[in-house]
């Protein structure tokens, strides 16, 4: 009986874009952008205070039953910047699940007071463990069709602990980093060399080979685009080269559940696209 085999390698792209995007991408020029300023990252230690998290002002959780839980812990680093703001987000245990944008969404929404070195705030390296309880709801969407929205059954839990491998200094992504300008809806992206390191796979997501594939003994590489963002999120999932009897879907659902360490730029997370061939073959 023939086995199946399915692996993953990424493709950057440094010139051109592809995968049917609906607004024209920007990319910056790597010589011309004005440069933010870095800024020293301490670890907690001799002199230097932890950052204290202040009470989340979350709206009451429903109390109906969750006919389908999703309950997990989900890892990021963060630096804590000297007003007390998270900045520089990332995955350090991902789940690889949509918990891992429930964790982002958290931490992105807390507030601290700083911690200080020699009672001056300064930027704080730290890790949070996110312990969350979720409820799968069914809905529907604007057309009316069937679709699932994943809330929390009660309070999120936070853990502050020792970042490992904090930089020396950090260039601190805007609060409300985005991959795309909220003027104009415009790609704001970055090519990967020249000074843009390549964003780095945390996870390895096996796609499914499908049966209708397998009785078919259809095989081939699907090619997909995806956005990574500044905290190595997947964004814009996008199928390049298609494949039949599912496989394209099989690819488009594995690669939305990747997670990246970010490209980054002179020490600043940045948002670059990237292709993933997810080769499907039978042995």
């Amino acid at each position: 009986m023939r086995g199946l085999w399915v692996a993953a390698s990424f493709a950057f792209l440094t010139a051109s874009f592809s995968g049917g995007q609906q607004t024209s991408p920007s990319v910056p020029s790597q010589l011309a952008d004005a440069q933010p300023a870095p800024v020293k990252v301490y670890a907690v230690g001799p002199g230097v205070t932890t950052p204290a998290l202040l009470p989340l002002n979350l709206p009451p959780f429903p109390a109906e039953k969750c006919k389908k839980k999703m309950d997990g812990e989900v890892e990021l680093s963060v630096i804590v910047d000297a007003d007390g703001r998270p900045r520089n987000l990332g995955f350090l245990h991902p789940l690889s699940n949509d918990l891992d944008k429930f964790a982002l969404q958290i931490v992105a929404a807390d507030r601290f007071n700083p911690g200080t070195r020699d009672g001056t705030p300064v930027a704080v390296g730290q890790s949070v463990e996110v312990s969350m309880q979720a409820c799968l709801e069914q809905t529907k969407d604007d057309a009316g069709k069937k679709a699932f929205r994943l809330r929390l059954r009660s309070e999120p839990v936070q853990a502050l602990a020792a970042l490992p491998h904090i930089p020396e200094e950090a260039v601190l992504a805007p609060v409300d980093a985005s991959w795309k300008d909220s003027d104009d809806g415009a790609l704001r992206l970055y090519r990967v060399g020249g000074g843009v390191s390549a964003p780095v796979p945390l996870n390895s997501v096996q796609a499914e080979f499908t049966d209708a594939a397998r009785r078919a003994k259809y095989q081939g590489v699907c090619l997909v685009s995806t956005i990574v963002d500044r905290n190595g999120m997947p964004q814009d999932v996008r199928v390049v080269r298609k494949l039949d009897y599912g496989l394209d879907q099989s690819a488009l659902d594995a690669v939305r559940r990747y997670r990246f360490k970010p490209a980054m730029r002179n020490g600043e997370p940045v948002p670059v696209m990237i292709t993933v061939e997810v080769n499907f073959r039978l042995y």
